[in-house]
């Protein structure tokens, strides 16, 4: 019941933030025996309660709940088998990030510290049609080890080991977003030099804890 309400949850503050409009973006959680639940098809992620989660198996079939499944079914199933620590993933459209994913701009630079050490790598994925075999392929060179995901002219995906890590996750790449295309307006980004990462990471080690998977460094 916690993982339900707190998907609920977290689907109110998807639309509250501005991540999602009208219908758009699809919300789930993986259950500790295995099932997912995820958001049902059209529905605004604002009005969101219980009768408009779906239980569904590892699969895609449904297991209890009434309503039209998310068409972006086969994206979360997608994430969630290839990623064990993958308990929430969270589809959105902010708008900031999903700019510099239709102009097909990456955000995949070594700006700001708790970006790189927080999010890791934002790889920017091919276009793929929705709903279809196409856009969970578009992952699959990244899946191993990004935990937020550009989708070229689409939107972004961002994953973590409850709904509320991912949330988050989402919310700070639209932050990053936002405030890279400001900087780009007054002049430039600056990128941290190659010799201040490798401080940075030795620091987040020795101090935080945070040790980063190497394909997650610049």
């Amino acid at each position: 019941m916690q993982q339900r309400e707190e998907l609920i949850a977290y689907c109110h503050k998807v639309y509250e933030k501005n991540f999602v409009s009208a219908y758009d973006g699809n919300l789930s959680v993986r259950t500790p025996n295995g099932t997912i639940l995820i958001t049902r098809s059209a529905v605004c992620k604002g009005d969101v309660t219980g009768s408009d989660i779906l239980e569904m198996d590892i699969n895609g079939n449904i297991i209890s709940g009434s309503g039209k499944i998310s068409t972006e079914n086969k994206l979360h199933l997608f994430i969630y088998k290839n990623r064990n620590d993958v308990k929430a993933v969270v589809h959105a459209h902010p708008v900031y990030a999903t700019a510099f994913a239709s102009a097909r701009e990456s955000l995949d630079r070594p700006v700001f510290p708790e970006v790189i050490l927080t999010l890791g790598r934002i790889p920017l994925c091919k276009y793929a049609t929705p709903s279809t075999d196409e856009l969970p392929d578009s992952l699959k060179t990244h899946i191993n080890y990004a935990n937020v995901f550009l989708l070229e002219n689409h939107g972004a995906v961002s994953v973590g080991v409850n709904v509320k890590q991912a949330y988050f996750r989402m919310e700070k790449l639209e932050h990053t977003a936002k405030t890279i295309f400001i900087a780009g307006k007054l002049g430039g980004i600056k990128e941290i030099p190659k010799y201040k990462l490798d401080a940075l990471y030795s620091v987040a080690e020795k101090s935080y804890g945070i040790k980063l998977d190497e394909k997650n460094k610049f």
